[in-house]
C-alpha cells in the first residue's frame, strides 16, 4: 500500500464558498419571495418550489465536508440560487413583453 496517497476521507478547506455565494444573494431573495407568495393563504405551486430551494441551500451548508461532496455541494447551491432567481426572471420577462409587446 502506498504511503504517499491522499486517504479517501480528505477535509476540504474551501468547503463554504460555493454556499456562501449562494446564500449571500439567494436567501434574502427567497426569504422575500416566500413572504410574497405566501400572502394570500393557501399553498401554491410557486411556493412549494421556493421551499425545495430553501432545502437545497440548507443541504449545500450540511452536507459532509469532504472533498468528494464538492460536485454535490456546489449543484444544490447553485440550483437553489437558480430557483431563486427565477421567479425575478419571471416578472422580467412579463414588462418586457408587456413593453414592447
Amino acid at each position: 500500500m502506498n504511503k504517499d496517497a491522499a486517504p479517501l476521507c480528505t477535509a476540504h478547506d474551501t468547503w463554504w464558498k460555493a454556499p456562501m455565494a449562494a446564500t449571500l444573494p439567494g436567501l434574502p431573495l427567497l426569504v422575500w419571495e416566500f413572504g410574497s407568495f405566501s400572502a394570500n393563504g393557501y399553498t401554491s405551486g410557486m411556493e412549494i418550489v421556493i421551499v425545495g430551494a430553501l432545502i437545497l441551500l440548507a443541504a449545500a451548508w450540511l452536507l459532509p465536508r469532504r472533498r468528494s461532496m464538492r460536485v454535490l455541494r456546489t449543484l444544490a447551491a447553485g440550483s437553489a440560487l437558480g430557483i431563486a432567481f427565477l421567479p425575478i426572471a419571471y416578472l422580467l420577462l412579463l414588462v418586457l413583453t408587456m413593453a414592447y409587446g
